[in-house]
This record gives structure tokens, C-alpha cells and sequence, in this order.
């Protein structure tokens, strides 16, 4: 019936009544409860309730993860399924020119909390650099320094090899402020050429998903993300019809030292 936001206002300008009371934010309701908008009755059945769906995608660069560009620029949402009820909510965001890993879900509760700074989920990046950073530098960034917006860190540095003036490495963080993977190494001289999102929380890019393309997650990495949530499933898991050929588009996991991308150039 709205947006998140719009039915956040409805709530907090009283429009909303739930068995005859001012609905509140965190208020449930369900079959058998009374409720009206506006003085009209919202009648709540299982069959309004919509799926809990999740599914990745590979973003490229070039696409905004907004639903719809004042410049018209093409979005994210223009390339997934249609819904019959619901509507994809995005866990967090990447910038026009990140490309990577973006989890869609028709439940905006467990969007979230996935993205609540409370859960510290991890999120990882494949970073091509012009250049190779120094020692110092590895350090302050792994110790700290201080953004506009205040300090940040990432939590490990790993080096994924190269050649020429392109370096890869693999930075890990817990946190999603805008554009802080960037802003950090700006905050050290070392100049962004490529960001590739690889991970988030327990969810990490297909190597043969390519890019512009999405897929469903199947039941089990759909409670893993329940898990991390600390939500407890209650609206039924459904599968979706996958789309999946292309390039590998992450480096093989290792713990001190990563190989270079698969696309180096």
C-alpha cells in the first residue's frame, strides 16, 4: 500500500489502527486482527502476505541501486523479476561505478537488520589499486583514520597480487557508511581503479553468476541470512527460476594472501 517510508509517516501521524488503538512502529498484526487506515478496514489474510524471497545479483557498473534515476540512468530494479505482491527492498547500496555482489528480499524486516550497524556483518571488497600500498600505509588503514564523518578501519588487508601499476587486495569491514571503501584509501594517497563487492555477511558472488544477471537463493543460504539477522523464519521460503552463465568474478578464498582477479585489465 506504500513504501516503507510513506507507511512509517501513515504510523507516526496516527492514520493507522490496530483492534481499535493508534498502531505503533513494531506493532504485528495478522489474520483475526482488526486493521484500518484512515478509518477503512485493511482486511488481512495469509494470501495477502507475500513470499519471503531473496535473491543476489551482480551488479555492474553503471547501474544505480535507487528504483528510479532523476537522469534516467538504468537501475538495478529494471533488470529484476516481477512480484505479484511485494516489493524487492535492497540490503544496503553500491555507488554507480562499484560492481559486485546486491541481496534483494520481499521482507523488509530482515533487509533491515541485515543492514543495521548492530549486526557488524561482514562485507568484502576485491579493490584494484594503481600501484602497491606500503607497509605504513597497510597499517594505518588497518589501525585507523580519520574520515569527515569519523574514524574507520578495515578489519584485514589481503594482497591479491598483480601486475604493472594494477594491485588487487581483498579488504574486509563491518560497516556501510557511503563510499567508505574508497574514501579510505584516499585517505592514504592510493588511487581506486576497480571495487568489486564479493561478500556480505555469510552470502558471497557466484564466481559463474555474470554480471547484470541475479539469481535465488535456495532455502539453506536463505536461513543462513535469517540466522544473521536473528530472525526466526515465519513467512514461507520460495525458489525462483535462476539465471546463471558467465565469468568467474571473485578470487579463490585464502587467508593471508589473494591471487590476482580474474579479469586484471
Amino acid at each position: 500500500m506504500g513504501s516503507r517510508r510513506e507507511v512509517e509517516g501513515w504510523l507516526e501521524a496516527g492514520r493507522i489502527k490496530l483492534n481499535g488503538k493508534v498502531a505503533s512502529p513494531g506493532d504485528q498484526a495478522g489474520e483475526g486482527d482488526h486493521l484500518a487506515l484512515d478509518g477503512k478496514v485493511i482486511h488481512l489474510d495469509a494470501a495477502m502476505m507475500p513470499e519471503r524471497r531473496v535473491l543476489i545479483y551482480h551488479k555492474p557498473v553503471g547501474e544505480m541501486t535507487t528504483r528510479k534515476d532523476p537522469e534516467g540512468r538504468p537501475t538495478i530494479f529494471d533488470q529484476l523479476p516481477r512480484l505479484d505482491r511485494g516489493r524487492w527492498v535492497s540490503v544496503g547500496r553500491l555507488d554507480f561505478n562499484t560492481s559486485g555482489l546486491m541481496i534483494l528480499t520481499t521482507d523488509g524486516q530482515l533487509a533491515a537488520r541485515l543492514m543495521h550497524p548492530s549486526r557488524r556483518l561482514v562485507r568484502e571488497y576485491a579493490v584494484r589499486l594503481r600501484g602497491e600500498l606500503s607497509p605504513e600505509a597497510v597499517e594505518k588503514l588497518t589501525t585507523g583514520v580519520r574520515l569527515e564523518d569519523g574514524p574507520a578501519r578495515f578489519e584485514e588487508i589481503l594482497d591479491g597480487g598483480g601486475r604493472g601499476q594494477n594491485h588487487w587486495y581483498h579488504v574486509i569491514l563491518r560497516e556501510g557508511r557511503y563510499r567508505e571503501v574508497r574514501r579510505l584509501f584516499e585517505a592514504v594517497g592510493a588511487t581506486v581503479s576497480r571495487l568489486i563487492r564479493v561478500r556480505y555477511g555469510p552470502v558471497e558472488l557466484p564466481s559463474d553468476l555474470p554480471r547484470g544477471k541475479w539469481r535465488e537463493l535456495k532455502p539453506g543460504p536463505v536461513r543462513a541470512l535469517m540466522d544473521a539477522a536473528e530472525l526466526v523464519p515465519e513467512a514461507p521460503l520460495a525458489e525462483a527460476p535462476t539465471q546463471s552463465t558467465g565469468n568467474p568474478a571473485r578470487a579463490k578464498k585464502t587467508r593471508r594472501k589473494r591471487p590476482a582477479s580474474p579479469n586484471p585489465d
